[in-house]
């Protein structure tokens, strides 16, 4: 039967706020495992003791935070309206039914002000990180990294072309030193020391948020962007870093630095580390080598034309120095040139009677020449190690880890544009929504193990009733 509902609903109700929220919701979760007091020591020196209007709690102004970037809340302002009528975040900030929530623009003063060119926002993800470490759910001994793209708060139509200095990588004076060893070592001179001339370059700089950086990378978006370089460990897919850069920063760049950064931090016994293809360089290997690390890398077989033969179908033997061509002719040492790469040429009068030099010479070559980085022996043995049973399982995580990681942040956490202008602030941005993705992921595994134990708990004395019961019977 068809029944109308008129009540008003203007009778006086007798409620408790706790009774509310649902016994499985998230934030019951978080509130439960998830010790939020360290906030107030982080803070406390940014607030006076003695002078001006009673503050808002900043534990409950960051709580506000963690609810906007926890369910994707891009604004403040519909932040403090969803807590006004939401009954689960006033009862997890501590509010009653009737309480008044502070107004938006408390949150941002305190940014624009109080918390101004401090590290309270890294202080806070890393303890996050910390106690997670205590509750034995991250080790370190795998660390999986990529880095994903954030469009920035900008127009990429309005900019301005600059001529900058170009920086020299970090790795270049002991690259020269090598070189030369390499070329001593074949029986060559030295290179001259080359002339240092200031190379610049022209970019792109936007009008509207200058600390952004164009990038143009093939399959993305062209634009001003910014990059979140982000390491997670293999355990529970708990985020250990997050690093912010401008758009156009090499992926790699970074790495090695990030690396050192969080092993000493969190003193990681770390053993493996994953990345994709594009960290893949000579440079990085050497680096992940001499720290008695084992990588895995995806690894590309080289740009190549269908039908031609790539540097791969060459053969190289250590012992001999010397490269074999899939016609079993050698390519010898020629030269060591002042990029680092080593020359390995084949005689020209062998290439021009081979029935394959079609597919193996350009038009305009009448020899194969292959190239060979003098630190290229650290990339074979990571693509070695990444070809073996173990390398294959590991790198076959890195989708379950680093990539479900970043999908999350985008689909849920509002992580696909930046929300303010400023590498610092989106430094922010990126920093709570790795430590809110974290604090979900601590409370559900731990809520888990609890039911489990649970469980195995029921299971135990009910075999310890039976066995009792069939004794006395």
């Amino acid at each position: 039967m068809l029944k109308e509902n008129n009540s008003a609903q203007q009778g006086l109700e007798l409620v408790f706020i706790e009774n509310l929220v649902p016994k499985d919701h998230i934030l019951r979760k978080i509130d439960k495992y998830i010790d939020f007091s360290f906030i107030t020591n982080l803070s406390k020196d940014l607030y006076c003791a003695d002078n001006g209007r009673p503050a808002v709690s900043p534990v409950v102004l960051f709580k506000m935070l963690f609810i906007g970037y926890l369910f994707g809340i891009r604004s403040e302002r519909q932040l403090v309206k969803d807590i006004e009528v939401n009954v689960a975040y006033r009862w997890f900030l501590g509010f009653s039914l009737t309480d008044k929530i502070p107004s938006h623009s408390t949150i941002s003063q305190n940014r624009i002000s109080r918390f101004k060119d401090t590290d309270i926002y890294q202080e806070i993800f890393d303890n996050i990180v910390f106690q997670a470490i205590n509750k034995k759910l991250v080790d370190g001994k795998i660390l999986y990294t990529d880095s994903t793209h954030l469009k920035a708060n900008a127009n990429k139509n309005k900019f301005t072309k600059e001529q900058i200095k170009q920086s020299t990588k970090y790795y270049f004076e002991e690259l020269e030193k090598d070189i030369n060893e390499d070329r001593i070592a074949h029986g060559k001179k030295p290179l001259p020391e080359k002339n240092k001339v200031e190379e610049t370059k022209e970019i792109k700089v936007s009008t509207t948020d200058p600390e952004s950086g164009y990038m143009v990378r093939d399959g993305k978006p062209k634009g001003f962007f910014y990059l979140d370089h982000r390491t997670v460990d293999g355990k529970y897919n708990i985020i250990t870093d997050v690093y912010v850069t401008p758009g156009n920063i090499n992926d790699v760049d970074p790495y090695i630095e990030r690396l050192d950064v969080q092993i000493k931090k969190f003193d990681f016994k770390t053993k493996y580390v994953g990345a994709d293809a594009g960290y893949l360089t000579n440079n990085i290997c050497k680096e992940i080598f001499e720290r008695e690390l084992k990588a895995v890398m995806g690894y590309r077989r080289g740009p190549h034309v269908k039908g031609t033969f790539t540097k791969f179908r060459f053969q190289y033997v250590k012992e001999q120095d010397v490269y074999y061509c899939p016609d079993l002719r050698a390519l010898e040492y020629r030269t060591t040139n002042r990029e680092g790469y080593r020359e390995y040429a084949c005689k020209a009068e062998y290439c021009s009677k081979c029935e394959k030099k079609d597919n193996c010479l350009s038009k305009k070559s009448n020899k194969k020449i292959v190239y060979r980085h003098v630190w290229e022996d650290h990339k074979d043995e990571v693509i070695k190690f990444t070809k073996t049973e173990k390398g294959k399982w590991l790198y076959k995580r890195r989708k379950e880890t680093i990539e479900r990681s970043f999908a999350d942040s985008k689909e849920l956490h509002g992580l696909r544009y930046a929300r303010f202008r400023g590498i610092k602030k989106v430094s922010e941005q990126c920093l709570l929504t790795a430590a809110v993705q974290n604090m979900k992921k601590l409370a559900r595994v731990l809520s888990h193990y609890f039911f489990v134990c649970l469980e195995l708990l029921n299971v135990y004395f009910c075999k310890k009733y039976i066995l009792f019961r069939n004794a006395t019977a």
